[in-house]
C-alpha cells in the first residue's frame, strides 16, 4: 500500500479557485470520487492528499481545468467527466489540440472541438473534399459542420451554404401535408434551424436565407442539381436508401465540399429497406478526397447520462448479437 502524499497546485487567484471547485464545488467532488483523494483550498491553491499515483492524476486534471480557465473555455460536466478519462488514459497531451477555435456564436461563445474525435473531425473537414461523420447522437456531428460551413462561408471559400435531410416520415412525398413547402418541411429541418440560429443568430440567418445565401430543403428537391461553389451538410443521412445517398453525391460540384451525418444505429427507414450510408462505407472508403470519422461514447458531449444510455444499448445489442449467433450455432 503506497504512502499518503501532499502535493500543493499554485493558482493565479482565488476565482480561478472558485470556477475550478464548480457550482456546489462538484467539480472537485467528482474529482475527489475518482481519484479517492482529498482537495482543501488554502487562499490561492489547492492542496491535495492521497496515495501519490492518485494525487498526481488527480493534479494533471486540475492543472487542465486551470488552463482551460486561463483560456476562457467553459467547463462543465462534459468536459470534466472527459478530461477525467483523458488522464486516466494517458493522453493529456493531446489536449493541447484542442484550443482550436472554429468560429463564434452570435452570442460570442467560442466554438470549439471538445474531444479528440471532434478535433480530428474538424480537421478531416479542412482536408477533403466529402467527409462522412458517423457516430452516436450527441457528439456534434452537424452542429460542427455547421459551424466548418459558416467559417468557409465568412472566408469567402464558398458562396453558399445548402442543408438537407430526408423526410423519411412522408416518404419523401409532401404533397399531402397542409400548408405552402416551407410549412411542409419545416418539421423535418427543424434541429438545423436550432443550430443555425445559435451560431449565425435569427437575424443574421433570415438575411442570408432571403438573399439565397443558405437553403435549407429536404433531400428530395437536391435531384437533378449541380452545386458549384457550395458547403453541402446532409445530416440524418442513415435514412437515406442507397439510390438517395449516390443521388446526393453526385450533386457535388466544382468549389464545393460536402459533409455527411449520421447514425447507424437509428435507422427509420420503413419496410426494412437498406441505409445508403452504410452501403457507402463500403464502397467508397478508399477514394482520395473522401474521409469517414466515426464518433463514439467517448466523444458525446451532452448530458452525462447519455453516454451511458449508448453504452447500455450497446451492451445490450452486443448480449443479444451473441445470444442469436449462439442459437444459430446450436442449430
Amino acid at each position: 500500500m503506497e504512502l499518503i502524499a501532499e502535493k500543493i497546485l499554485e493558482l493565479d487567484n482565488a476565482d480561478s479557485i472558485m470556477k475550478i471547485y464548480g457550482r456546489f464545488d462538484e467539480n472537485v467532488k467528482e474529482i475527489e470520487k475518482k481519484f479517492n483523494v482529498r482537495i482543501l483550498s488554502r487562499e490561492n491553491s489547492l492542496k491535495l492528499i492521497g496515495e501519490e499515483k492518485n494525487i498526481d492524476k488527480a493534479l494533471d486534471v486540475l492543472t487542465k481545468l486551470n488552463g482551460m480557465i486561463n483560456d476562457n473555455m467553459a467547463i462543465d460536466q462534459q468536459s470534466l467527466s472527459y478530461l477525467i478519462d483523458i488522464v486516466e488514459k494517458g493522453e493529456k497531451e493531446d489536449l493541447e489540440s484542442l484550443k482550436e477555435i472554429v468560429c463564434y456564436t452570435a452570442r460570442g461563445k467560442k466554438i470549439m472541438p471538445k474531444t479528440l474525435g471532434q478535433k480530428n473531425y474538424i480537421k478531416a473537414i479542412e482536408k477533403n473534399e466529402i467527409v462522412f461523420g458517423i457516430g452516436p447522437a450527441g457528439t456534434g456531428k452537424t452542429y460542427l459542420a455547421m459551424a466548418m460551413a459558416i467559417k468557409a462561408f465568412k472566408r469567402e471559400e464558398v458562396n453558399r451554404i445548402i442543408l438537407t435531410r430526408p423526410a423519411v416520415e412522408a416518404g419523401e412525398s409532401l404533397g399531402f401535408l397542409p400548408g405552402d413547402l416551407q410549412e411542409k418541411v419545416d418539421p423535418y429541418l427543424r434541429p438545423l434551424y436550432d443550430a443555425l440560429y445559435d451560431i449565425l443568430g435569427p437575424e443574421t440567418y433570415l438575411k442570408y436565407r432571403e438573399k439565397g445565401l443558405i437553403e435549407v430543403a429536404p433531400l428530395a428537391y437536391m435531384r437533378g442539381r449541380t452545386l458549384d461553389d457550395s458547403f453541402i451538410i446532409l445530416d440524418e443521412a442513415q435514412n437515406t436508401t442507397p439510390e438517395q445517398m449516390k443521388m446526393f453525391l453526385t450533386r457535388l460540384g466544382f468549389g464545393s465540399k460536402a459533409v455527411v451525418t449520421g447514425d447507424i444505429t437509428q435507422i427509420d427507414l420503413p419496410g426494412g429497406r437498406s441505409s445508403g450510408l452504410v452501403k457507402v462505407t463500403q464502397i467508397l472508403n478508399d477514394i482520395e478526397g473522401i474521409a469517414f470519422i466515426n464518433f463514439t461514447q467517448r466523444d458525446v458531449v451532452r448530458h452525462r447520462l447519455v453516454q451511458k444510455i449508448i453504452n447500455a444499448y450497446e451492451s445490450y445489442e452486443n448480449k443479444k448479437s451473441i445470444k442469436t449467433s449462439g442459437d444459430k450455432n446450436k442449430k
